[in-house]
C-alpha cells in the first residue's frame, strides 16, 4: 500500500485534484485565518483552505487548515478509498491498522527542510506564521498541528507527538504537555531532573502520516516515526538535526532545534488556548520555554494549522478512536459489531450490533465506556441504524429507547483535565474523573420479532441507491 504522496505539498495537491481545496488570500494571522478555519470546518462543503498572501509575512509563506476534517481527506491521508461511505471507509482502515507493520525511518540525503537554516542570533520565527487562531487565545500558535520529538535519555527512544506551541519572543516559545502523563513530559523530566535541558525539535508542516501517528495513544517506547512509515507503506525520510541529533523528517516545512529548559530555571505564561470541547480549560499558566538555536526550512514554507475547534468540527473526518474501540470490542469477544463512531469531536460514542441475546447491547455498552476518553455518552443501536448519521442515531433513542429501562449512568469513569464540566477546585487537585450515561437505543431482545417494522430504508439499500443515482443526490 502506498499513500500516494512524500510530504504535505504533495498531500495538497491530492486535495486539489479531489477538488477539495480552496485557496484564501489576504486573511489576517490575528483571529481571521482561524476564523475562515472554523467557518470552512462547519460548512457542508467542508473544504481543505490554503491561505497566502498574508498581511506581514514574507511572500510565498503559507499556511494550510482543515487538512483531514472530513472523511473524504481523512481517508486519502490513509490512503483509502476517498469516494467510500465514512463507515465503509472506517472499516478499511480497522482492518488495515490491526495488520500495519511498523516501518523504521531511513536516514537520505535529499533535505527540502534544509533548504534555508538560521541559526543563533539569526532565528527571528516573526519570519514564519503564528496564527491567533481563537479570539480569546493568549498569543500566536506555531504549533497546533505540528509534532515535537525528544529523546528518551535512558533507552534513546524517540517520542513524537502533538502538544501546542506558543510563539513568545524571536528564539522563545513555550511547549504545552497538558498534563505529566504524556510522554513528552516525562522525558523532559529525566533531563530536568539531572539540572540539564531537554533537546527538542518541533516540526511544523509534516506531512498527514505523521499528524495522524501524533494522535495515536501507541505505547510508551514505541515510535510514531515507525508508525506513521506503516501507515505510509514507506519509511519516514529523516535527517539528523544540526543542533540536536534527532531524527527529523527530512520534507518538513518549517523545523525549530533547540532545547526545552528546566521549570526551575524558566518558565512563561502559557495560553489560554481553546480547546477541542469548546472551551477554554484553563487560564494563562507557567509553560515550559524552549529556546530556539536553529530554525531549518523550506523556501515559500507551509504552516499546517489544526486547531482545535467546536464541536462538531474536529481534527479528522474519521473515527481514529471509534476503530480502536471497534477492535477491543471485538478483542473482547463481543461479536456482531456492524459499526463504530464518534460524535461531538469524540464526547459522543455509538456501538451498531447486530443482537444475538438478552444483554449483548449493554456488554457492548459497558466495554465502550472503559474505552472512551473524556466522553459522557455511549449510545448502543441495532445494525438497521446508521451510527455516522446523528440524525438516525437520534431517530433511533427516540423511539426504541425506554428512559426509565434504558439508561444507566457509570459514576468515576476516565476524563480528563480538559473537561469544562469538572470544577476547578477537583481540576487542581488532579480529580478528573466523570460520568459516564449508556442510552440503550437498541429494540428490546425479547421484542425482536414483534417490534412494529421500520418504513426506512436498509443501510446497504441506501448505498445503492446512492452508487445508481449519484448524479441526482450530489
Amino acid at each position: 500500500m502506498n499513500v500516494g504522496y512524500r510530504d504535505l505539498r504533495e498531500f495538497i495537491d491530492l486535495c486539489d485534484q479531489i477538488g477539495d481545496l480552496r485557496r484564501v488570500e489576504g486573511a489576517a494571522l490575528e483571529h481571521e485565518i482561524g476564523a475562515i478555519t472554523e467557518v470552512a470546518a462547519g460548512s457542508p462543503a467542508c473544504p481543505a483552505l490554503l491561505f497566502g498572501a498574508i498581511p506581514g509575512q514574507p511572500a510565498g509563506n503559507r499556511v494550510f487548515t482543515n487538512a483531514t476534517v472530513n472523511a473524504r481527506r481523512a481517508a486519502l491521508a490513509l490512503g483509502v478509498d476517498h469516494t467510500l461511505p465514512a463507515l465503509e471507509a472506517l472499516r478499511v482502515w480497522k482492518s488495515r491498522r490491526t495488520a500495519l507493520k511498523a516501518l523504521a525511518p531511513e536516514m537520505t540525503q535529499d533535505v527540502p527542510a534544509l533548504e534555508n537554516s538560521q541559526t543563533g542570533a539569526t532565528v527571528d520565527l516573526s519570519a514564519f506564521p503564528s496564527p491567533v487562531w481563537h479570539k480569546a487565545d493568549g498569543g500566536p500558535y506555531i504549533g497546533s498541528g505540528s509534532i515535537v520529538l525528544t529523546r528518551d535519555p535512558d533507552t534513546g527512544w524517540v517520542n513524537c507527538s502533538i502538544y501546542r506551541v506558543q510563539v513568545h519572543d524571536r528564539n522563545v516559545v513555550t511547549v504545552q504537555f497538558d498534563h505529566n502523563g504524556r510522554h513528552g513530559a516525562m522525558i523532559s523530566r529525566k533531563y530536568w531532573d539531572k539540572g540539564e535541558a531537554c533537546p527538542i525539535v518541533v516540526v511544523n508542516g509534516q506531512d498527514p502520516s505523521l499528524f495522524i501517528a501524533g494522535f495515536e495513544y501507541l505505547p510508551e517506547g514505541a515510535s510514531e516515526l515507525d508508525f506513521a512509515g506503516a501507515i505510509r507503506g514507506a519509511p519516514v525520510e529523516v535527517f539528523k538535526g544540526p543542533v540536536t541529533g534527532l531524527p527529523i523528517p527530512a520534507r518538513a516545512e518549517i523545523v525549530l532545534e533547540g532545547r526545552l529548559l528546566p521549570m526551575s530555571e524558566r518558565s512563561l505564561p502559557e495560553g489560554p488556548f481553546g480547546e477541542f470541547t469548546g472551551y477554554y480549560a484553563a487560564d494563562r499558566r507557567p509553560g515550559p520555554v524552549m529556546e530556539v538555536d536553529a530554525v531549518h526550512h523550506r523556501t515559500n514554507p507551509i504552516l499546517l494549522g489544526s486547531p482545535p475547534l467546536k464541536p462538531p468540527r474536529f481534527h479528522f473526518g474519521l473515527s481514529f478512536r471509534a476503530a480502536s474501540i471497534w477492535s477491543n470490542l471485538e478483542a473482547v469477544g463481543v461479536t456482531d459489531v456492524v459499526g463504530a463512531w464518534q460524535h461531538v469531536s469524540q464526547l459522543m460514542t455509538v456501538i451498531s450490533l447486530k443482537q444475538r441475546y438478552a444483554g449483548h447491547a449493554k456488554r457492548a455498552a459497558l466495554v465502550a465506556a472503559a474505552n472512551t476518553y473524556m466522553g459522557r455518552i455511549v449510545v448502543v443501536v441495532d445494525e438497521d441504524v446508521d451510527p455516522t448519521n446523528l440524525a438516525d442515531v437520534m431517530w433511533a433513542v427516540a423511539t426504541r429507547a425506554e428512559p426509565s429501562e434504558d439508561v444507566d449512568i457509570i459514576r468515576n469513569a476516565w476524563s480528563s483535565s480538559l473537561d469544562p464540566r469538572i470544577p476547578p477546585a477537583h481540576r487542581d487537585l488532579g480529580l478528573t474523573s466523570n460520568s459516564k450515561m449508556i442510552i440503550d437505543a437498541c429494540i428490546p431482545f425479547q421484542h425482536l420479532a414483534s417490534y412494529p417494522r421500520t418504513t426506512a430504508l436498509s443501510i446497504d439499500e441506501s448505498e445503492a441507491i446512492r452508487r445508481k443515482w449519484p448524479n441526482a443526490l450530489a
